[in-house]
């Protein structure tokens, strides 16, 4: 996958329909992730919930689909594209638009966990519709999704912000609109793909994966900086206890850091040292970014976030690049084996993040935790391996967008 600004703008030239409609709705799926984190101090005033209660948004919304990734790839291979995606679309719009009556944040956490299942079904398979839809190669449509999902992720929290500062159920009703629009574009322009032969896919085949040792530590490393990224995600808002708006600019810029260092700089940093070279000094650099956060200073800890986005962008694709290139496995399958332990280390640690403070004491204790999981990801992840480390970021790296 070349980067640079070139290559995004032949991406986007001559596109069908249908890969537009696809990148929207795209779009509007990568922003459910942080369109919460400006209006979590919100939903804890409005429905008396502590913060440990809180961040169960993220958890319910991460943990089932952990799950639902294993079944994702035998659904679209049973079903159909266009139907799992549709399926997945359905589900989030009845979640998200449930949420806006919410009476407890109990009934807040189970719908998100709906909202997680839908959008399994949809990103697990919104890439492959892509994929096979564009003009001019899978390098470009797959760069096309990249940029989707670093637009979702910098607009979410900026969406969250705004639509917050009003009721924080006006997020939640904003994107149920965005997605129902979604939602009909899709139904009325996407391809059918009844009566096509697809090739049968087995539900354990991602977990068998896993047995390649290479494979295995990456994805363990992975999950170690995931639970890292989400303590930044889930537990800042706690710490920083500022507006909706203010929250949100601040991870507007990290959601824009994410984007630029994913499409432009990983690449260029593989081909420079290697991809798990690249990797281990990437998350090395988390882990002193998550000991800088320990410093009690707001101001600090806000530039720290920022600076985050950028060494998370390499992450994100870096760490996907190695999990691909190291491992005999057919890149799906390696892909959902590695994003079923990536994300269930976010699952885990949006649950713990709140207790983690109160057992040691301190609000930023979750940080010093964070910066001792990057260490071990990296540790792991230096173990020299069988394979050679090739110096580029293949296309399957991508493929980083089914983590969502």
């Amino acid at each position: 996958m070349s980067s640079g600004h070139a290559s995004l703008l032949e991406a986007v030239k001559g596109q069908p329909r249908q890969v537009w409609i696809t990148a929207f709705a795209a779009v509007i799926a990568f922003m459910g992730i942080g369109l919460v984190d400006p209006i979590l101090l919100s939903i804890a005033e409005g429905l008396d919930a502590t913060p440990a209660q809180v961040t169960l948004l993220f958890s319910a919304y991460l943990g089932v689909q952990v799950v639902a990734m294993l079944v994702t790839g035998a659904a679209s291979a049973r079903f159909g594209a266009k139907r799992t995606v549709l399926t997945g679309l359905s589900l989030i719009v009845l979640a998200t638009a449930l949420c806006t009556v919410a009476g407890s944040i109990e009934q807040l956490v189970g719908l998100r966990a709906v909202w997680g299942l839908g959008n399994a079904f949809f990103i697990a398979t919104a890439l492959s519709v892509i994929v096979g839809a564009a003009t001019g190669g899978q390098a470009g449509a797959i760069l096309l999704y990249e940029a989707a999902l670093g637009v979702g992720l910098s607009v979410g929290p900026l969406l969250g912000a705004v639509l917050g500062s009003i009721s924080w159920r006006g997020p939640f009703l904003g994107t149920a609109v965005l997605m129902a629009s979604a939602l009909v574009l899709c139904v009325a322009f996407l391809r059918s793909d009844a009566g096509e032969r697809r090739p049968p896919v087995r539900l354990l085949d991602p977990l068998r994966a896993l047995r390649h040792g290479g494979l295995l530590r990456t994805s363990i490393g992975s999950a170690l900086y995931t639970a890292a990224f989400f303590v930044v995600l889930a537990w800042s808002p706690f710490v920083l206890e500022w507006s909706a708006i203010a929250v949100g600019l601040v991870f507007f810029g990290w959601g824009l850091c994410v984007a630029v260092a994913g499409v432009l700089l990983a690449p260029r940093l593989a081909a420079r040292l290697g991809e798990r070279h690249a990797t281990v000094l990437a998350v090395s650099g988390y882990a002193l970014l998550m000991l800088v956060m320990v410093v009690p200073s707001k101001p600090l800890l806000v530039l720290a976030i920022i600076a985050s986005g950028l060494v998370s962008g390499l992450l994100n694709t870096l760490f996907t690049g190695t999990a691909m290139s190291i491992s005999p496995a057919p890149r799906p399958v390696a892909s959902a084996g590695y994003n079923f332990c990536r994300w269930l280390g976010g699952a885990l640690a949006a649950t713990l993040v709140g207790h983690v403070a109160e057992w040691f004491g301190f609000g930023q204790a979750p940080y010093l935790v964070a910066a001792v999981l990057c260490v071990a990801a990296g540790g792991l992840l230096a173990i020299p391996d069988r394979t050679p480390d090739p110096h580029t970021v293949p296309a399957g790296a991508a493929l980083v967008g089914e983590e969502f």
